[in-house]
């Protein structure tokens, strides 16, 4: 059995644990909360995160990154974005030296416009080539009930792409392999965004054309800051663009775009963050995205919107106002 050591214990690093393990792997699930870990190891179950759901045996959880490590042939990233590096960066050490590392983060860090491979692989001291990231229409509670999905596993390295996506295929579960890593990772990252702008839009009472416009401009801003930096035309067209923008931004599952609701319909962002139960990836993302598009000269209306709104600046139902207000132009462009 493969080893995997999976650092973080949300929603998602609990359901990506368990398609490891329906995968054949041995996983250890690691994260701060003892009595989470407790629960993992002895009842097989995760009911802060992950409710109602029975976990593989092979999963056993702890609180120590050096019994998670050891031996682990993969390493799995599950980790709120914005707190990566800091998290990370104290385990490096423990990484075995020939070990693959996932992430499953999806976001730009702040101040250092990095992507989540990037922060990986400067935290863990881990070269590129054997990184990989995890990304496609993969909402946790439908996977967790073996719902069946697609995914992208991407990376420089088709070698380690392969050794991922074979540890993580199931009946239920089908990754594609990938080399546009910059593509997967900034659909993953910009989608969020996106859905808070579909959330508010439909919090705001705006029914589904008003939904599609912004979910087909939202993947024109991805696109468009995407080939800036290197991606392939293709993978917005894909599993890791289109398909995740999709589930995103029209399944009430996604916490992105119940936030975003929350906030159309007249809460402030932190009663909005309270409703949710947490906050999203989109409103921490949302301003390092745009700082990245701007050091490139990338033109983001929805993007700038959403920050304007999260931020305070721009009264939320003036948002649609303010996209529909600007210059015509040919839709290409």
């Amino acid at each position: 059995m493969t080893a995997v050591a999976v650092l973080g214990a949300g929603a998602w690093g609990t359901t990506f644990a368990k398609v490891l393990a329906d995968a054949g792997c041995d996983v250890r699930l690691w994260g701060r909360d003892e009595a989470v870990a407790r629960s993992v190891t002895l009842q097989h179950r995760n009911e802060k995160y992950l409710p109602g759901i029975d976990l593989p045996v092979t999963i056993t959880g702890t609180t120590d990154a050096a019994v998670a490590l050891a031996g682990a042939r993969i390493v799995v990233a599950a980790i709120p974005s914005q707190v990566a590096r800091a998290t990370l960066a104290g385990m490096a050490g423990l990484v075995e030296p020939d070990a693959v590392v996932v992430s499953l983060m999806k976001g730009v860090e702040l101040s250092t416009d990095r992507l989540m491979s990037e922060v990986v692989s400067e935290a863990l001291r881990v070269p590129a080539d054997r990184v990989a990231v995890v990304s496609g229409p993969n909402l946790a509670k439908e996977i967790a009930v073996r719902q069946p999905t697609a995914t992208v596993v991407a990376s420089a390295s088709e070698e380690t792409a392969r050794l991922v996506a074979g540890a993580c295929t199931t009946s239920y579960f089908r990754p594609y392999t990938n080399d546009d890593v910059v593509g997967v990772e900034l659909c993953g990252a910009v989608k969020n965004v996106i859905a808070l702008a579909v959330g508010i839009a439909q919090g705001l009472g705006y029914g589904w054309n008003t939904t599609a416009t912004v979910i087909t401009r939202g993947l024109v801003e991805i696109t468009r800051l995407g080939l800036v930096l290197g991606a392939q035309a293709e993978t917005f067209a894909g599993l890791a663009g289109m398909g995740d923008l999709v589930a995103t931004c029209a399944s009430p599952l996604s916490r992105n775009h119940t936030l975003g609701s929350h906030m159309g319909k007249g809460l402030s962002l932190e009663e909005a963050i309270a409703a949710t139960g947490g906050t999203a990836e989109g409103v921490k993302s949302s301003q390092s995205v745009l700082d990245l598009a701007a050091k490139h000269g990338v033109e983001m209306p929805i993007t700038a919107g959403v920050v304007a709104v999260v931020e305070g600046s721009l009264p939320v139902e003036q948002l649609g106002p303010m996209l529909l207000s600007r210059p015509q132009k040919a839709e290409g462009v």
